[in-house]
């Protein structure tokens, strides 16, 4: 995938750049990040750097991630991360991905993430095809799940034991999204024009 550019109201969904480093490792040492995320701990400035110039760009490249740098319009300030990671089920049958994002602590309560990531998800359904986005949260973030909750996510239940974090196993929270709950019921352009019909159990 060729890395895009998202824009909305009050931000700019890009590609991370080598310049970044400085604004994700200051975000990066708010606790709250690498504990409820698989950011390492504790975040050194090689970290950042590593993830702004080979992880995220790999990740495009190698159609495993969609990283975006969310910034601002007003003046570039650093919001937060947000993507589309685990592609292995985006080109199968299944046409399936899932939502990540972490937000700067400065950054939180404007709305911004909820903001961010509706454009990434009408992105998703309409022109790469996503028929089920996923998101998945260790159990008790409730902040991640104030978002997803907000931005229409159904959740569905607890996946115990499915998160080993810090040498231990913890429960997971999933929810998922569809493209009718946004609206995006029909694919885009450059989207697969075979959307795969879909029959709920009315039991």
């Amino acid at each position: 995938m060729k890395p895009l550019t998202l824009t909305t109201e009050r931000l700019v969904l890009r590609p991370f750049e080598p310049s970044d480093a400085p604004a994700v490792h200051a975000a990066c040492q708010e606790p709250d990040i690498p504990r409820w995320t698989s950011v390492p701990s504790p975040y050194s400035h090689r970290d950042a750097e590593q993830f702004v110039g080979a992880i995220a760009p790999e990740g495009w490249r190698d159609d495993t991630s969609y990283n975006f740098a969310v910034v601002t319009k007003a003046d570039g300030s650093l919001v937060g991360a947000m993507g589309l990671v685990r592609l292995d089920r985006l080109r199968t049958p299944e046409r399936q991905a899932e939502l990540g994002f972490w937000t700067a602590k400065e950054q939180r309560g404007r709305g911004y993430t909820v903001e961010a990531a509706r454009a990434v998800l009408h992105w998703a359904f309409r022109d790469l095809g996503v028929e089920r986005m996923e998101w998945l949260a260790e159990a008790g973030n409730d902040g991640s799940w104030a978002v997803a909750r907000r931005l229409g996510f159904q959740r569905e239940g607890t996946l115990r034991a499915k998160l080993l974090h810090e040498g231990t196993r913890r429960d997971v929270w999933i929810g998922s999204l569809l493209p009718s709950d946004l609206g995006d019921a029909e694919p885009g352009p450059s989207g697969p024009p075979d959307a795969t019909p879909y029959l709920p159990y009315s039991g």
